[in-house]
């Protein structure tokens, strides 16, 4: 059997493609892991023909098999990787010209509302922030000249959801596509492109990698014209991940699974104390049934995933306490790795959006929800919520 015969969704599960589509076993030694590939320039057989790659920034073989084995767990054609998730919506983002208009969802990671509006915009792109859960919203938004609909599904931090085939729809009625940041669900819980979305980009450093150690990017797409244009910018401009980065993101890919099974249970314990202790004011996760977006998540999700927000009484010197008073959560940015994280939005990840259509409540904290014993996170934030 052909080693590419596990790209294939519909004949293998994902745990058995995270572990084998695109990693073929080295020909040489009969190795089961992908050989971190080093070398910078490739001998060519004749001027002019090579054996597929000729200088590592055009193609990598280390990278080839990241980006097979992606596009296949997201059930995709095309996998493109960079060397951060900013490098690889920025290589979306570089097919729009001047004129031409994108949505952006108004709650939208602080990071993307920064490359859009103070890197994108100035090049002549005009962009709107709208509530994408508001269709109609949404659809007054619209113009011929869209080109993009940028959502994020859940979102960071506020863990909306949105409906993935209803906005692709009201997408490709004005001939515009829809990319969605499928970070925080990944693509063991969600794949966008089976519910219409035109373009997925991931964060590969969290739950990707997870282990923290690790930062990348990646763009998956059936879009052929769209592929060549992502392809063609990440060799030209060569934002790419370097080998050994690579290999940290397919050996994080292998335990993906197993690793967001962890990190859900853990996020129930940790909602369960949540929902019910006298100092939290809102639980923001899409397991709950009251979630505004739970049954959309229900349906286009095989799980609510382990990011959890919540907002506490008291603003935001309550909500900076309780984030530097956790022992086992750790105060930090990021998410999605092993470890539990616990941050305040409003002044660390999402402070480029202070004053923006995207400004985030100051009275709100982040969970990065790890895979530590449970106890000790139910009872960790415990003690820092009862110091309020």
């Amino acid at each position: 059997m052909a080693d590419d015969a596990f790209a294939d969704p519909t004949a293998y599960g994902f745990e058995t493609r995270a572990i084998r589509a695109g990693q073929p076993h080295d020909p040489t030694s009969g190795a089961v892991t992908v050989p971190i590939s080093l070398a910078t320039t490739f001998v060519q057989d004749e001027v002019g023909r090579h054996r597929g790659y000729e200088y590592s920034r055009t193609g990598n073989p280390t990278r080839t098999a990241l980006e097979a084995c992606f596009a296949s767990l997201e059930g995709g054609a095309h996998g493109r990787a960079f060397a951060s998730g900013m490098a690889a919506e920025d290589a979306v983002l570089r097919s729009l010209r001047p004129g031409d208009h994108l949505v952006l969802g108004d709650d939208a990671y602080g990071g993307t509302y920064r490359l859009i509006s103070r890197v994108i915009a100035p090049m002549g792109v005009e962009w709107s922030a709208v509530d994408l859960t508001d269709l109609g919203a949404l659809e007054a938004a619209l113009r011929p000249e869209t080109r993009f609909v940028w959502a994020e599904t859940p979102t960071n931090p506020l863990l909306t959801v949105v409906d993935i085939a209803a906005v692709a729809e009201a997408a490709h009625a004005v001939g515009a596509r829809l990319v969605v940041d499928n970070t925080f669900a990944t693509p063991y819980l969600q794949n966008p492109l089976a519910h219409g979305a035109d373009v997925v980009v991931h964060s590969t450093t969290k739950y990707a990698g997870g282990h923290s150690d690790v930062v990348g990017g990646m763009v998956v797409t059936d879009d052929d014209e769209l592929a060549e244009a992502v392809a063609f910018v990440q060799n030209a401009v060569g934002a790419v991940p370097g080998p050994f980065d690579c290999y940290l993101t397919l050996r994080g890919l292998k335990t993906l699974a197993v690793r967001m099974e962890r990190h859900m249970a853990n996020a129930r314990a940790v909602v369960d104390l949540l929902v019910d202790h006298p100092k939290v004011v809102e639980v923001l996760w899409p397991g709950l049934p009251g979630h505004p977006g739970h049954e959309v998540a229900a349906r286009q999700m095989r799980g609510f995933g382990g990011m959890v927000s919540f907002r506490v009484a008291g603003g935001r010197e309550a909500a900076t306490r309780v984030a530097a008073s956790t022992r086992v959560f750790q105060l930090a940015e990021s998410l999605g790795a092993v470890e539990s994280l616990i941050e305040h939005p409003g002044v660390m990840t999402h402070a480029s959006a202070a004053g923006s259509p995207l400004e985030v409540p100051d009275d709100l904290v982040r969970l990065s929800v790890g895979i530590e014993t449970t106890d000790d996170l139910v009872a960790d934030l415990a003690r820092a919520l009862d110091l309020l």
